[in-house]
């Protein structure tokens, strides 16, 4: 069953579905899944009132009821049988209630549309009413049809034929479901290639010499007809391929062409496919032209529908292995021995590609995985979400290519693996589309806002009268990985060897933790223990605003960054403020034990942007003793993952974000590369690569990557470990830039937007212009040209900025002595009276 999640929590980023069926003013009714067992069409799908718990069993019950469009005949009464759905109240979104028993199945047996020998042929419609009890003496109900859901059998609901040639076809009308219960007059049995065309072949009731097969063009007035052969109640048809190579029809990749068998007498009947002799639906190489087929494809509600289109994946297999989905199929492309299979995700865009094993005939078989390899080399779960389904030529020179399911394995969907505690769906849309559906690592009960609701406002202060417990809590921007400074500290608790237990907050499975770590997910009932019970709580972002620091607990916020652009409440923007940041952040900080300062330059900014009053200590980043202290086996273990050759420069570039270059979908913000990446290949190429580590709220794919000099290091966990090995860092208005100043070597600032980022976004804490550690380049051409010069003259730093390099180092850098960790964990264990 496809998992929803529709809650929306602070610091947390859930999936969000596409539709919520709704049928009614009062309750909402939705078909989550149909299928054929030995008895008949097994529905699956919710009554939900609006407004009313329906939380215990018993608390509603659903009946459906089956209209024949003839009112003379009386209706088909169905008793559902109630069942435990979590996902219903998940999907509502509503904190006030318990939805987890308005789930439903009911049982469609065939033998009930018929009276005696004979079928009750018609469009039957499918009404819901929910029962309910919203007081002892009183019975309520709600009248509503099951809306679709928004993929699976849930949104196309599979056809059988339940007589030899009678057929039962469910399917949505005006957002309804009905079932249309037929004997179809034309059903196409055969297609099979010819010299020159098809031949199709089938069985037709009342087909009179002069028949045709006609095939309307949707996007033109342009008709096709062909004489129909009959014999008995058979026919057959030539079909030649000329028709569909034509030109003057316009430039649509996708042309569609509607059948029909038309008599004499102007009567018409549509072409039904039966494929239980064996697939018709195939595609077909059209002679004469580059890339395009001769798609019969059959469509959800079983009909004939031929489309003139580029070669798509026409998966005919499917199995389930471990870690991933094995596919088999047809794709008549002539590229098909250079393809490989591209799995892009709807929200990050981002991207895994793996091989395509294909033959000379077009049959192709891929292994579609369920997890990712991230820059450091690292496998990981596939990211929650919606991950699109194509082929595409591994040189990227060809459009990419759709995975389509063929009729014979629709039944099999969705089907399921798992990968690092997490449930990985092979599922589809839009009828016949393969997608994957990488689902949350929280079950439907945990994730629901009801459950939320009562994590926050229940269990959360009833757990915090417990005793707390030698623990820490270490938090990277809400669980996003090992890294920054809560990994130093956690790397100095350990050095101690403290008997302290160490607890990890990860989102999404997305991260590696270290021997003796363990992980916990967030938004979990075992995430809300932690953060009522452990004693110190170490963190680099905003902690949850519904936490209350308790008497002997520890709350230290390193934070992630030292200051150039303004923050918090010094920030004139309405962006913060209009979102609800600066309301959640006077809430958080009365909590904090301890506020990590980098230097005496940032204390009292820090002090003043935070409007915070408790304890500042100024003892440089934990995270920053990697740089002050290199280990040349670190650093060659990261050039190791990375597989960055031997006697390459490294160039770093590391952007901010832009709060005005939001993405179309809401979802993060574009990367905006202005780096013309063919020339820096061409300036820099033979002996340099270029990293590129955009700003974790960036959601943008970079192409190209991968080519031995372009790097995509967004996923890579920790940015200390690439400026480690960093030869040239190139950045704009990062605080990425205090770090890198450690080590002494040299920076570029690719200001393109200076004025713009300065004087209309954020404003800076000093004069940039004057005081930054190396040139301002506005221009991608002078950047790619001075880091040329530079490797050419073998400088250390660029020409007359040694001087302003030094004053930087001195007004930020002068903590940074390899013992901020140890200064941290120093305070901290004194604030929670435990000491090794």
């Amino acid at each position: 069953m496809p998992v929803l999640t529709r809650i929306v929590l602070p610091h947390a980023d859930p999936r969000v579905t596409t539709q919520l069926p709704t049928a009614s003013e009062d309750a909402a009714f939705g078909l989550l899944r149909a299928r054929w067992t030995g008895r008949g069409l097994e529905l699956t799908g919710f009554a939900r009132p609006h407004g009313l718990d329906t939380g215990r069993p018993g608390s509603a019950w659903t009946w459906l009821t089956l209209r024949h469009p003839d009112e003379t005949q009386p209706p088909v009464h169905l008793r559902s049988r109630p069942r435990r759905l979590p996902e219903v109240t998940d999907d509502s979104a509503q904190p006030e209630f318990n939805h987890d028993w308005s789930g439903f199945t009911a049982l469609i047996e065939p033998g009930r549309l018929r009276r005696g020998t004979e079928w009750l042929l018609g469009d039957w419609l499918i009404e819901t009413t929910l029962f309910t009890r919203p007081r002892p003496t009183r019975l309520r109900r709600q009248y509503g049809t099951l809306a679709p859901f928004w993929c699976g059998s849930g949104e196309y609901p599979p056809a059988r034929w339940v007589d030899r040639d009678v057929r039962l076809q469910p399917h949505f009308a005006d957002g309804r479901l009905r079932l249309l219960l037929e004997r179809p007059g034309v059903r196409l049995t055969h297609a099979a290639p010819a010299a020159d065309g098809l031949d199709l072949r089938g069985t037709a009731d009342g087909c009179p010499a002069g028949t045709v097969l006609r095939l309307r063009h949707r996007q033109s007035d342009a008709v096709v007809e062909r004489p129909v052969a009959r014999t008995g109640n058979t026919f057959a048809v030539h079909l030649p391929y000329r028709p569909f190579t034509a030109e003057g029809r316009g430039t649509d990749p996708l042309e569609h062409w509607d059948a029909e068998l038309l008599r004499p007498d102007g009567g018409t009947e549509q072409l039904v496919l039966d494929e239980r002799g064996g697939p018709v639906a195939a595609q077909h190489r059209l002679p004469g032209t580059a890339d395009r087929v001769l798609y019969l494809k059959h469509l959800a509600d079983g009909r004939l529908q031929l489309c003139v289109q580029p070669a798509a994946g026409l998966v005919d297999r499917i199995a389930v292995r471990p870690g991933g989905f094995e596919l088999a199929g047809h794709c008549p492309d002539p590229a098909a021995d250079r393809l490989e299979l591209v799995l892009r995700h709807t929200g990050t865009a981002g991207e895994v590609r793996r091989p395509v094993e294909a033959d000379a005939d077009g049959r192709f078989r891929v292994r579609v995985p369920a997890t990712r390899t991230g820059s450091d080399g690292t496998a990981l779960p596939l990211r929650k979400g919606i991950w699109e389904a194509a082929l595409q030529p591994a040189d990227r020179s060809g459009p990419a290519r759709p995975l389509l399911a063929a009729p014979a394995v629709l039944p099999a969907l969705p089907a399921a693996t798992e990968a690092g505690g997490k449930r990985i769906l092979l599922q589809r849309r839009w009828h016949d589309t393969l997608l994957v559906d990488s689902t949350p690592v929280l079950s439907a009960t945990e994730r629901s806002a009801w459950t939320q609701a009562r994590q926050r406002t229940d269990a959360y202060p009833a757990t915090r009268h417990e005793p707390l417990r030698e623990a820490v809590l270490y938090d990277v921007f809400g669980g996003r990985g090992y890294a920054d400074s809560p990994r130093a500290v956690h790397a100095e608790l350990v050095r101690r060897g403290l008997p302290l237990e160490h607890l990890w907050v990860v989102d999404d499975a997305q991260a590696e933790l270290p021997p003796g770590v363990t992980a916990v997910r967030i938004w979990s009932p075992e995430w809300y223990r932690a953060l009522a019970t452990c004693r110190y709580l170490v963190g680099n972002t905003h902690f949850p605003d519904f936490l209350e620091r308790r008497p002997g607990q520890v709350v230290v916020q390193t934070w992630h960054g030292s200051l150039l652009k303004r923050i918090a409440h010094d920030v004139d923007n309405p962006w913060l403020a209009d979102h609800g940041y600066l309301e959640a952040l006077d809430r958080e900080t009365p909590n904090w034990s301890l506020l990590v300062s980098p230097s005496p330059f940032a204390t009292p900014i820090l002090r003043r942007a935070f409007r915070y009053a408790g304890e500042i200590l100024e003892t440089g980043y934990p995270r920053n003793d990697l740089l002050a202290r290199p280990d040349e086996r670190t650093a060659a273990a990261v050039r190791r993952r990375l597989g960055i050759p031997d006697g390459k420069r490294i160039v770093l570039y590391a952007p901010t974000w832009r709060e005005d270059q939001q993405r179309g979908d809401g979802d993060g913000f574009r990367l905006d590369l202005r780096i013309d990446l063919d020339h820096a290949r061409r300036t820099l190429g033979r002996d340099h690569v270029l990293l590129i580590r955009p700003h974790a709220h960036v959601r943008e794919p970079l192409a190209g990557a991968g080519d031995g000099f372009l790097y995509d290091c967004a996923d890579y966990p920790d940015v200390q470990e690439l400026l480690l090995v960093a030869d040239v860092l190139v950045t704009d208005y990062s605080s990425i830039m205090f770090d890198f100043a450690i080590t002494g070597r040299p920076v570029y600032f690719f200001t393109y937007d200076l004025e713009h980022y300065r004087d209309t976004l954020r404003g800076f804490y000093f004069d940039f212009e004057p005081e930054a550690p190396g040139p301002l380049v506005p221009s991608s051409a002078g950047l790619l040209g001075a880091l040329r010069e530079l490797a050419d003259d073998g400088a250390a730093l660029p020409a007359g900025y040694a001087e302003r390099y030094r004053r930087f180092q001195a007004a930020h850098c002068g903590l940074d002595d390899g013992g901020a960790s140890r200064r941290v964990v120093d305070r901290m264990l004194e604030l929670g009276r435990l000491n090794g």
